[in-house]
């Protein structure tokens, strides 16, 4: 990957933030359905009820410990992932998730269990199409999603696959420990990563077509 000039740079760092918004609002609504955590979220549940943490040690904390550990791991690894939107995945995901909260929790309150379940898929879908927004921006991707991404690239297999194995991991882990499973932590696991790998080559229409408008050029070739 080339150097960016200044305008595909804030193109790009734009696109993130779009994607990033429209995937926290699929977590938003997956979260709404009230039908079991994403599998990250059973994985950190797990390690913050199996291990003693100090009593300031907050869920929110361990989540936060554990994308850190991630991301220094991936520094290791191949620092060429990690680039300034990870850092603004870690650092926007709770806050944008809070907001919609603030006005779609009054709309979802005691839905019939197929309402909530129709909610847990459209939530799934969503995020997937985000997600896969942020990681055809090229500027960067949260420290759970870049696991996905990474095993992907190095293991030169598709996208969808790869991450309905790591969703699938972090369940087993997390529940191992003592996270608890439930039904929408199954549905994500099965269809995030093979809704993603359908998007995955819309979203890469979209955002070279948002790159080459905004900077005025050609998008550089892809790896």
């Amino acid at each position: 990957m080339g150097k960016w000039t200044m305008r595909e740079a804030a193109a790009r760092v734009i696109l993130l933030l779009v994607g990033l918004c429209i995937a926290h609002l699929g977590v938003t609504l997956f979260l709404l359905a009230e039908l079991g955590s994403d599998p990250f979220n059973v994985l950190i549940q797990g390690l913050f009820r199996a291990i003693p943490w100090p009593a300031w040690m907050t869920h929110g904390r361990v989540h936060l410990l554990v994308s850190l550990l991630i991301l220094c791991i991936l520094l290791v690894v191949d620092r060429t992932y990690v680039r300034i939107g990870t850092v603004l995945c870690m650092a926007l995901g709770g806050p944008i998730i809070d907001v919609y909260m603030v006005f779609l929790a009054p709309l979802f309150q005691g839905l019939a269990f197929v309402l909530r379940l129709a909610v847990l898929v459209l939530g799934c879908v969503i995020l997937a199409f985000g997600m896969t927004v942020v990681i055809r921006s090229e500027a960067g991707t949260g420290p759970n999603d870049l696991v996905a991404v990474v095993l992907s690239d190095k293991l030169r297999r598709p996208f969808g696959s790869v991450r309905v194995t790591v969703d699938v991991c972090f369940a087993v882990v997390g529940w191992l420990l003592g996270g608890t499973l439930g039904l929408g932590t199954v549905v994500c696991a099965c269809l995030v990563g093979p809704t993603a790998q359908i998007f995955l080559p819309v979203s890469q229409r979209l955002c070279d077509r948002w790159v080459e408008k905004i900077a005025g050029e050609s998008p550089l070739p892809k790896r």
